[in-house]
């Protein structure tokens, strides 16, 4: 097995890949080269034991390793992870870097079985209402209700274009979404990208477990998309107060917030928002 230091992508040419396109729309058809998103499978597992695979953009993957683990309630600490390694799966040779074990402190539960599924399947929520509620607030370890954070409108309006600036391989793609942390101040603390938006979440909170910094108490987490119940139940899992969104929220998050005490925004585009639940931190 392969141990990585925080930050390598392993293969950081991945991110990217050249392919042939025809342009229509001008005056002749012209043939020229496309630069795309790559994405490729991403196999976790815990102790030598697949748990499960995720559709994603190479780079950060530890980070999204973890960040998995604190959604589903399995970390909370960086202690509670000894390692993460990739595994030498190989290809005409070569490590592929699409499969990470990850060691969990021996005093850390294992997962449980049922977590054993495809991941990408849970992008768009398979839940019930109140299941999914009780779920969450079961498995919640932080409350956010009390979080003293505020925020203006003015420099929550800022972020989206904050975030953008961040984005380095959407400026060559146009086909990754984003998710950026920041405090009350609009400071940038960390932005990730990935093909998926749970992924994106992810990387940021397995980033801050893996720094030591959870909860993430006066903290506010932009997407660039919509905010669904799962993204919602990632920044409750990691204790962030407020979540934001450039798109709509679906009714299940706006629930979630709710129950949680979290601040939800939708449509945050220009100087116009939607303030969903906990209009109370907006100031």
């Amino acid at each position: 097995m392969l141990t990585l230091p925080r930050g390598t992508l392993g293969d950081v040419g991945r991110l990217t890949a050249r392919r042939r396109v025809l342009r229509l729309g001008g005056p002749e058809p012209v043939e020229r080269p496309d630069t795309l998103v790559v994405e490729e499978p991403l196999e976790i597992r815990v102790g030598g034991r697949a748990l499960v695979v995720t559709m994603r953009t190479p780079g950060d993957d530890m980070d999204l390793a973890a960040g998995f683990l604190v959604s589903e309630g399995v970390v909370s600490e960086a202690g509670h992870v000894r390692g993460i390694r990739y595994c030498a799966g190989a290809v005409d040779g070569e490590n592929t870097y699409n499969v990470l074990d990850i060691d969990l402190d021996p005093g850390v539960p294992a997962p449980d079985p049922s977590l054993e599924r495809s991941f990408y399947t849970t992008s768009s929520c398979g839940l019930c209402g109140k299941a999914s509620l009780d779920a969450v607030r079961t498995a919640a370890r932080w409350p956010v209700a009390d979080d003293p954070l505020t925020i203006s409108p003015k420099v929550l309006s800022s972020l989206p274009d904050t975030l953008r600036d961040a984005q380095r391989v959407f400026d060559k793609t146009g086909g990754l979404h984003a998710a950026g942390l920041f405090t009350a101040t609009g400071d940038l603390l960390v932005m990730r990208e990935d093909v998926g938006r749970h992924n994106a979440v992810d990387k940021v909170v397995g980033w801050a477990l893996r720094d030591g910094l959870l909860p993430l108490r006066g903290c506010v987490l932009l997407v660039s998309g919509r905010a669904s119940f799962e993204l919602t139940q990632k920044a409750w899992m990691a204790g962030i107060p407020l979540l934001a969104a450039v798109s709509a929220p679906s009714s299940l998050a706006v629930d979630l917030a709710a129950e949680a005490g979290m601040t939800l925004v939708g449509f945050l585009r220009g100087e116009t928002m939607n303030v969903y639940a906990g209009a109370h931190r907006l100031s």
